[in-house]
């Protein structure tokens, strides 16, 4: 299996409020083995400020990022990279929404069915009840990141490259092993999927009232009704009557 370990960093918590992402990393892991690896890994200009307290985590500021590529400019060469790949990402549903929300602003292909492993929701399968985020698991297994001082995407998918393996059994595939495997769509709802199936579940409500019933007056009545109008139309009308 071709894994991918994904991190981002973003402007803030929430892609329907505008925040974006300002880094973006991926680690490619195949056969299970990290001695030889591919990587992806690319700063982005938001388009917007990233607020300060958010710079405490990460440390991308504005200066660092201005003249950096949007995201629509690495939409494809990270998509290029990750095809055919498994998603490992620990929260899931937070760096998929971000990714998938932007690949659809920008017009570009969404990733809808690509699998996804969420390392988040596996850890607190292994270890209920626990701190589960990505420094406590480090340390769980024994994984060195006294150099992360900071959040980095690529540093980040590094290290839970070195997690999500220990986690599953090392070099040797645990075969009891459920990783939860699920496509990106069970993870995140964009707001064009969420107004389909609403409008969706309207269409098969109205689909399942049943028919009016209509009197043998009222049809009596809309009868003349039609008669009147073609009289006064000249015979100019959208229906004929047998």
């Amino acid at each position: 299996m071709r894994l991918i370990m994904l991190d981002t960093e973003t402007t803030g918590l929430s892609p329907q409020n505008g925040d974006k992402m300002v880094e973006i990393g991926a680690v490619e892991v195949c056969n299970r083995d990290m001695s030889q690896t591919r990587t992806f890994h690319q700063f982005i200009n938001p388009g917007r400020p990233i607020p300060a307290e958010v710079v405490r985590i990460h440390g991308i500021d504005d200066k660092r990022v201005k003249d950096e590529p949007k995201f629509q400019a690495i939409a494809q060469a990270f998509l290029d990279f990750i095809e055919g790949g498994t998603l490992v990402i620990h929260n899931a549903p937070f760096d998929l929404g971000f990714i998938m929300n932007e690949l659809e602003d920008c017009g570009m292909p969404n990733i809808h069915d690509i699998p996804v492993i969420d390392t988040l929701a596996l850890a607190k399968k292994q270890f209920p009840r626990q701190r589960n985020n990505l420094n406590a698991l480090c340390d769980r297994f024994e994984v060195n990141r006294g150099h992360r001082e900071l959040h980095g995407a690529l540093l980040d998918s590094e290290l839970l490259g070195e997690v999500y393996l220990a986690m599953t059994g090392g070099r040797q595939f645990s075969l009891g092993m459920d990783t939860g495997v699920k496509p990106a769509s069970e993870y995140v709802q964009l707001p064009s999927a969420m107004l389909r199936q609403t409008e969706q579940r309207e269409t098969a409500t109205i689909m399942r009232r049943p028919s009016p019933q209509v009197s043998t007056e009222d049809l009596e009545r809309h009868k003349q009704l039609l008669q009147r109008i073609a009289k006064e139309s000249a015979g100019d009308v959208l229906w004929k009557e047998d």
